[in-house]
């Protein structure tokens, strides 16, 4: 037998019979940056069978700094291919199946049946809330992470645990991007690290399990945290759900939220281009019976115009994430 997992199956947590349970199992990672990047590397060196990535994203000289997985010579190529050719490399015995797409609430489903574990490695809030309805439908825990700055946080949801929805039943009223906040490498890589070794903990089936906690790092401070969320009640009444654009139909009144400057033109011929603020202030008005679907990047502002919306008797809602 190889010795290649010698040093971590002779751990009485793993045993030949873990070893055994890692190599049949499949495991969806969603996002292939900051996070994915030591998601991956550690369950493929640990020898998970099956890894599915997705991420819609290519290689850019900015991200290297703290996705170590590539290679300038992997600038503008494709994040799932040139993640998959370095896992290749890493360990040749584990099967790595590349989905260069955005995650939707359109694709989410089918993937997530196929998994065992699933890991939101995104850093968004619209795919942490559209895997988090996937994970609770189908009853498969999820580990999501986010990391901003020096601060982040991990989490094990769904699968007999409360759902994100549950804990965070609200976005923030902003978000921050490593784009405009700044992200250190490290601080990603010790929370990337982090949801690899929830995963396993998982996969192996470790008593106590990690479902249903939830640990933060202030990694200027050096500072732990977290909580037990076990009691965290899901929420009642019509949650707000994510879309895929290609769910929008000639019927909707859709609303672009993004100004002119973020986007001269609409991908929506007919949306309307109106501000959040305009929106929680109640100076427009619109016709009780057609959807309403509300557009952003991030999917935040589109969560505040729906809660405006709904406070003022409109309660057929759809937001969409545009994203970068």
């Amino acid at each position: 037998m190889s010795d290649r997992y010698a040093r971590q199956r002779i751990l009485p947590e793993v045993g030949a019979e873990g070893q055994a349970r890692l190599a049949g199992a499949t495991v969806l990672i969603v996002g292939a940056g900051g996070l994915g990047c030591a998601v991956l590397q550690y369950l493929a060196a640990a020898g998970a069978g099956r890894l599915m990535v997705v991420d819609h994203d290519s290689v850019e000289e900015s991200n290297l700094h703290r996705q170590p997985l590539y290679r300038m010579s992997d600038l503008g190529k494709s994040k799932v291919n040139a993640a998959c050719a370095a896992l290749q490399q890493i360990n040749s015995a584990v099967r790595v199946d590349a989905v260069a797409a955005r995650l939707s609430a359109t694709n989410s489903a089918p993937l997530v049946q196929e998994a065992d574990v699933v890991i939101d490695a995104a850093d968004s809030f619209a795919v942490t809330y559209i895997l988090s309805d996937a994970c609770r439908d189908a009853a498969t825990p999820l580990v999501s992470a986010s990391v901003l700055g020096l601060a982040g946080y991990v989490g094990v949801f769904c699968a007999g645990a409360p759902s994100y929805r549950a804990v965070f039943p609200e976005m923030p009223r902003a978000a921050g991007s490593c784009a405009e906040s700044g992200v250190l490498g490290t601080a990603v890589g010790v929370m990337g690290t982090l949801q690899a070794h929830l995963a396993l903990a998982l996969l192996l089936k470790w008593q106590p399990s990690p479902l249903g906690r939830l640990i933060s790092v202030d990694f200027r401070t050096l500072r732990l945290g977290g909580f037990s969320f076990t009691g965290a009640r899901e929420p009642t009444g019509t949650a707000l759900g994510f879309i895929a654009p290609t769910e929008v139909s000639a019927a909707d009144i859709v609303i672009d939220l993004r100004s002119l400057t973020e986007v001269p033109v609409s991908p929506f011929p007919s949306a309307m281009r109106i501000g959040v603020e305009a929106l929680e202030q109640a100076r427009m008005s619109f016709p009780v019976e057609p959807r309403i679907v509300l557009c952003c990047r991030t999917g935040v502002r589109a969560w505040r115009a729906a809660r405006a919306l709904q406070s003022q008797g409109h309660a057929n809602v759809a937001l969409i994430a545009m994203g970068e």
